[in-house]
C-alpha cells in the first residue's frame, strides 16, 4: 500500500467548512504546469477517475480506479491515515491558529528548564530563517503549529543536540493530553548558519496511538507481518507494526518498499511518500510536485514488477495539499485509489465514490481472510480472473 502524501484529487462536499472550496490537487496541478506526463498512471486508470489535464481516461485500465471520501472530520496526515486504517473519528484533533495557551507553554518551559521563541503558525522553513538567529543567541527552541494539530520543535543541532530535543518531545507529548491532545509532537532538527539553515532528516514525530484496534493490529494479531516505511511506525506509534523500515523521501522510500517487497513474508508493506505534502505541497511550488509525480509514474513498473504473482497493489493518497491555491496547509479532498493485481485481476473495473477511506481496509481484511466492523469491502467488484482464489483464507 502506497499513500502519496497530499495528493488529493477534487474538493469534498463538505469543503467550504475548511475554506478549501475548489481544492483540487491534481485537477489544478495539471492545469497550472500546462498538463501532466504521467504515461503508467494513465494506463492504470487515474485519468478515469477525474479531470486531470495530460491524464486521459483509458478503455481499458491496467488497474481499478475509484476516489475515497473522508468521512473523519480534519484534514491532516494522522486523520487520513488512521481512516484508510479502519478508525473513523468522532471529532477532529485540536489545532492552535492563534499559537498554544499561556499555561501549557508556561509548563513546557519549566518542564524543559528553557523559555521558547515562536508560538505561533509558520512555515517550518520560513520560521527558523525568522527566529533561527535569536535560537542560536539564546539557545532557546522554537516552538510552532500550523494549520494541522501539530506541536513542533525545531532546534538547531549544535545548539540542542538531537537526543535532548527528542526529550523535549517526549516531555512536551506527555503534557498535551485531554483538550490538547495534538495529533503529534514533532522534532524539527535543523543545521547551517543565517540566511542558509538547513532541516535535516533526523525528524522525529511523536504521535498519539490510535483510539481503536486498527487493521494493523488485526494483521499482526493474525500472524501477518506489517513493514512500517518512512513515516508509517510514526503515524501509528508503532503500534501494529512488525518491522520498521526508514526512509527520508521519496526516492528512498520506493527503494525500500521494492526490497521489502521482494523479502517480505505474507503481509502488508505500507508506505508514505512524503516529499509530495512537506518539499511541494506546502511550499506552493508546482514544478516540483509535477516532477515528484512523474517520478512517482516512472517507478511504478519496477513497484509492480517487485510484488509476488499473488500480490496485489494499492495507491491512494491521505488528504489533499494544492499548491495552486494561497493557502499553504492541507486540503479537504477526495483522494484517488487505484488497485492493481497482475495476472491475478483482469483489466480494471471502476470501484465508484467510497463513502469513507475505511472501505479501503475493509477491502484488505476481506483479502486476508476476515471481517472488518468499519468501511465496506470492495473485494467483490475487483475483477477477479480466478475468484476461488482471491482471498488468503482463514487464519487460526
Amino acid at each position: 500500500m502506497v499513500v502519496l502524501d497530499g495528493v488529493g484529487i477534487g474538493a469534498l462536499p463538505d469543503a467550504h467548512r475548511y475554506r478549501d472550496e475548489g481544492s483540487n490537487t491534481l485537477g489544478n496541478l495539471a492545469r497550472a504546469v500546462g498538463g501532466l506526463d504521467l504515461p503508467h498512471l494513465t494506463a492504470w486508470g487515474l485519468g478515469n477517475i477525474g479531470e486531470i489535464l495530460g491524464v486521459d481516461p483509458v478503455e481499458e485500465p491496467l488497474a481499478s480506479y475509484g476516489k475515497m471520501a473522508e468521512a473523519s472530520p480534519g484534514k491532516d496526515t494522522t486523520t487520513g491515515h488512521w481512516e484508510l486504517m479502519g478508525v473513523i473519528l468522532e471529532r477532529p484533533f485540536p489545532v492552535y491558529p492563534q499559537g498554544f495557551p499561556p499555561e501549557i507553554i508556561r509548563t513546557f518551559e519549566e518542564r524543559i528548564g528553557r523559555k521558547v521563541l515562536g508560538n505561533k503558525p509558520a512555515s517550518g522553513t520560513v520560521i527558523i530563517e525568522e527566529l533561527g538567529p535569536l535560537h542560536l543567541e539564546t539557545g532557546y527552541p522554537i516552538v510552532y503549529t500550523s494549520a494541522d494539530s501539530v506541536f513542533q520543535i525545531a532546534a538547531h543541532e549544535e545548539v540542542i543536540p538531537v537526543e535532548e530535543l527528542y526529550r523535549m518531545c517526549r516531555i512536551a507529548r506527555e503534557i498535551l493530553t485531554g483538550e490538547h491532545a495534538v495529533a503529534r509532537v514533532i522534532a524539527r532538527p535543523f543545521t547551517g548558519k543565517p540566511g542558509s539553515f538547513r532541516r535535516t532528516p533526523r525528524r522525529h514525530d511523536f504521535s498519539l496511538p490510535p483510539p481503536r484496534p486498527t487493521l494493523l493490529d488485526a494483521l499482526v494479531e493474525r500472524g501477518y507481518e506489517v513493514v512500517g516505511i518512512g513515516k508509517i511506525p510514526d503515524i501509528f506509534a508503532g503500534r501494529g507494526i512488525t518491522r520498521s523500515l526508514p526512509a527520508k523521501d521519496n526516492q528512498e522510500n520506493l527503494q525500500v518498499t521494492i526490497k521489502a517487497v521482494k523479502n517480505m513474508a505474507p503481509g502488508l508493506v505500507f508506505t508514505n511518500l512524503v516529499d509530495f505534502d512537506t518539499l511541494y505541497g506546502h511550499r506552493n511550488d508546482l514544478q516540483g510536485f509535477a516532477r515528484a509525480l512523474r517520478e512517482f509514474d516512472a517507478a511504478l513498473p519496477r513497484l509492480a514488477e517487485a510484488l509476488p504473482e499473488d500480490g496485489i497493489l494499492f495507491v491512494t493518497a491521505d488528504h489533499g495539499c494544492d499548491p495552486t491555491t494561497p493557502s499553504t496547509d492541507h486540503s479537504r479532498e477526495y483522494v484517488p485509489l487505484l488497485v492493481w493485481g497482475g495476472s491475478r485481476l483482469g483489466r480494471g473495473v471502476n470501484l465508484g465514490v467510497r463513502e469513507t477511506f475505511a472501505d479501503l481496509a475493509a477491502t484488505v481484511a476481506n483479502l486476508f481472510g476476515f471481517s472488518w466492523p468499519v468501511g465496506k469491502s470492495f473485494a467483490d467488484l475487483l475483477p477477479w480472473q480466478r475468484r476461488g482464489e482471491k482471498l488468503c483464507g482463514p487464519t487460526t
